[in-house]
């Protein structure tokens, strides 16, 4: 009997992540209370943001794309080994460039980690129909659990692929402990290839992290986390009381997503013994996306124990791909990005 070259592990307790209470508490008790960004990728959630890459306005999976599709021969030469694990993997539309490149050269295998089985299971069955040499594995659960799964069960080379720019969809505290895990994930001679948006002007920004008139793809992807708190928790959540709407602070170079509440009233989360009081244009944050400065981009990751090997940026839209490298003993990294 052939068994099939995509299987999916469950990395994080049977995917307990879904009902992991206290990051949720954590984030719906801060001011403004904001939902963790998982709960944003269920499958609709997942289909959604599908949506979302193909408006106009919104640049960066486009410019990512076309990064990858004049480079990926030179990223897969300099990557050298054959194991590519990647955070967040998606669709994986756009690191298939890469893994088609890394295929024509050796033996490859995709190790793509995601809180969706249903996003992991077709992308691997696109990916193993398109590119035959290729191995996949799904790792389902979040970043962290997937990390935990490389350190403790991978003896192979690694490159640990982080595009989509979704290291900064995460607060300061969170990046700089994902970074730590990601550092002490890699042994000497592994890859961290990764994507970053890089500061640009307000109206660029906001034209991109908002729905074009005609269309609502933003707006259903961040009802729909409402909607799958109530799903999960009891939630009495009505979409239909809530706007969406993206602005860019300035002051901390990041995109701020967020539900407003349209009239006053109380949401409970029963099964988190939780209610929200809510008036008229209160707001939850359900996204963030911070946007960097290349420069100190790149010192805050060197300062951590890797080198920076090669980087590519798009310079109309200031958008940057970066392969650093691990070339010392872990203990020596430091600590704080």
């Amino acid at each position: 009997m052939t068994l099939s070259r995509v299987d999916i592990v469950a990395v994080d307790e049977g995917a307990a992540f879904w009902d992991d209470r206290s990051a949720l508490l954590t984030g719906l008790r801060e001011n403004p209370p904001r939902v963790p960004a998982h709960f944003g990728y269920d499958a609709l959630g997942s289909d959604l943001f599908e949506l979302i890459t193909e408006l106009p306005d919104y640049y960066l999976t486009r410019v990512e794309y076309g990064l990858l599709k004049h480079h990926a021969g030179e990223i897969a030469d300099l990557i050298g080994g054959g194991l590519i694990a990647e955070l967040g993997s998606g669709s994986a539309k756009k690191t298939r460039l890469l893994l088609a490149a890394c295929a024509d050269r050796r033996s490859t295998s995709y190790l793509p980690i995601d809180v969706s089985r249903e996003m992991l299971e077709a992308s691997g069955r696109d990916l193993t129909a398109e590119l035959p040499g290729l191995r996949v594995q799904g790792l389902w659960g979040r970043y962290e659990a997937g990390l935990a799964w490389l350190r403790n069960s991978n003896p192979e080379p690694v490159t640990i692929s982080f595009l989509g720019s979704n290291l900064g969809n995460m607060p300061l505290d969170e990046r700089d402990r994902l970074l730590s895990e990601i550092v002490s994930t890699l042994r000497p001679g592994d890859g961290f290839l990764v994507s970053v948006d890089l500061l640009k002007p307000a109206p660029v920004l906001e034209a991109a992290y908002n729905d074009p008139v005609g269309r609502s793809a933003f707006t259903r992807f961040r009802l729909n986390h409402l909607d799958h708190l109530n799903r999960r928790f009891g939630g009495t959540f009505d979409p239909r009381s809530f706007s969406a709407r993206a602005h860019f602070d300035s002051d901390t170079g990041t995109v701020d997503a967020r539900v407003y509440a349209t009239e006053e009233h109380s949401v409970a989360l029963h099964d988190l013994d939780l209610v929200l009081n809510l008036r008229r244009g209160d707001s939850l944050n359900v996204g963030l996306s911070h946007k960097f400065q290349r420069e100190q981009f790149v010192a805050d990751v060197i300062a951590r124990g890797l080198e920076l090997r090669a980087q590519w940026a798009d310079e109309e839209w200031q958008y940057g791909i970066f392969l650093f490298t691990r070339s010392q003993d872990r203990s020596e990294a430091g600590d704080e990005l």
